[in-house]
């Protein structure tokens, strides 16, 4: 609530939800204190049939979660001797003392069904609402408390709660969903490409929705009832025939994945030489398990001085054109590949502001080469983004030259 954590809770458990087949209806944030806690369980104990409350399950005095809850249903919290020992065990296994105030986990509501924490030491907690006397019709309310460190959470939800969801809340009718992940086009482009030619469906109960990144529209598809799959099917036919080669990856994957993908299946390598990214296309490629197998050298050359000295771009060619230019990009990725001896080098050399742009070259502005066996091939972009998502840009960009070069034809 003080901006400087992200939370990424909310987007996750939105995700693993909706792959399942249910769509969360409303998200909350709310200061770590009584009131504020208690109103907004209890406002979503009046409205909801399944209600998730990340965070406050540990042992400091700010972890207030599951004393609030147990008060706010009229639940009194009794040991857990179990779980208490199970705590124990968790220190004694990394030789560390027990503290006193971490008994305060063990602690459960009576009737509450405990979730197992392997990651941790606070457990989930799950409470039926049953009579719910926050709801006009009296309907129940399952109510799950699970802790806030992501590497806890999302196994615990995984493991146990999404199983355990699907029982309790059977689907009435067939869901399928579908997401599309494309780069190279603006969010409006692909609209005018698919939108007129997916009516007939949309007809038919296909849900379409777009979700724009920097650098990325995800096509998201949802279909429902007893032909959920089929239309899903042919939507997902006709937009690859619309989009051809924007489209890079189906679900979660990323495109650094895919461009990882792709060289290791034909068993080709890599060289990077970054300038104006600062090693960030060396960091998502890196982030890839197995990258090790195509990736094999990074040059962040950031001066001038380091694109002679590492790269061996001739000192003229930086005075004639400047830094930012063509024949820099150009020297930069053949230089890459020759020092690499790999298969192909990509190189990035731009100004990403806020200062430094001129009327030739404005702020923005980038060269961005691929050199292979056969040619090196440069094109210029304008990314007029602040420094941050100019890099990001520049790196999708960069990526998707090589994949769209993977992909053709030997």
């Amino acid at each position: 609530m003080l901006g400087s954590t992200l939370n990424t809770h909310h987007q996750w458990l939105a995700r693993e939800l909706f792959q399942a087949g249910y769509l969360v209806t409303r998200q909350l944030t709310v200061a770590d204190d009584g009131p504020s806690i208690q109103e907004a369980a209890r406002e979503a104990l009046g409205r909801a049939d399944l209600i998730l409350i990340t965070g406050g399950l540990g042992p400091t005095s700010d972890d207030l979660t599951r004393e609030l809850i147990a008060a706010l249903l009229g639940k009194k919290l009794a040991l857990d001797e179990s779980i208490l020992d199970r705590i124990s065990s968790f220190y004694q296994d990394r030789q560390r003392a027990l503290p006193p105030s971490t008994r305060v986990q063990a602690m459960v509501p009576e009737g509450a069904r405990v979730l197992t924490n392997h990651y941790g030491t606070a457990p989930g907690l799950a409470m039926e609402c049953q009579p719910n006397p926050y709801r006009k019709d009296g309907r129940a309310s399952l109510l799950i408390l699970l802790p806030g460190p992501p590497r806890e959470l999302h196994p615990m939800f995984q493991e146990q709660v999404l199983p355990w969801v699907k029982q309790k809340f059977v689907l009435n009718q067939p869901f399928f969903a579908r997401i599309l992940r494309t780069t190279g086009l603006g969010e409006s482009s692909i609209e005018e490409k698919i939108g007129p030619v997916l009516t007939g469906l949309v007809s038919e109960g296909l849900e379409l929705g777009y979700c724009a990144r920097i650098g990325q529209v995800d096509l998201r598809l949802i279909g429902r009832g007893v032909r959920a799959q089929e239309v899903v099917g042919e939507a997902e036919a006709i937009i690859r025939r619309e989009l051809g080669d924007a489209i890079y990856g189906v679900g979660e994957v990323l495109l650094e994945s895919e461009v990882v993908r792709m060289l290791t299946e034909k068993r080709q390598t890599l060289s990077l030489a970054e300038s104006c990214t600062g090693g960030l296309i060396a960091h998502r490629i890196t982030n890839v398990p197995g990258a090790s197998q195509v990736l094999l050298a990074g040059f962040v050359t950031y001066s001038n001085t380091a694109k002679t000295q590492f790269l061996g771009v001739p000192d003229e060619i930086i005075r004639a054109h400047g830094a930012v230019s063509e024949a820099v990009a150009r020297a930069m990725a053949e230089g890459a590949r020759q020092h690499a001896g790999s298969d192909f080098a990509l190189a990035v050399t731009g100004i990403a502001g806020p200062a430094g742009g001129s009327a030739a070259k404005p702020v923005g502005t980038v060269f961005i080469a691929l050199a292979s066996r056969d040619e090196t091939r440069i094109v210029r972009q304008f990314n007029p983004l602040d420094r941050e998502s100019f890099k990001l840009m520049v790196s999708q960009q960069a990526l998707n030259m090589l994949r769209k070069k993977i992909l053709e034809p030997v």
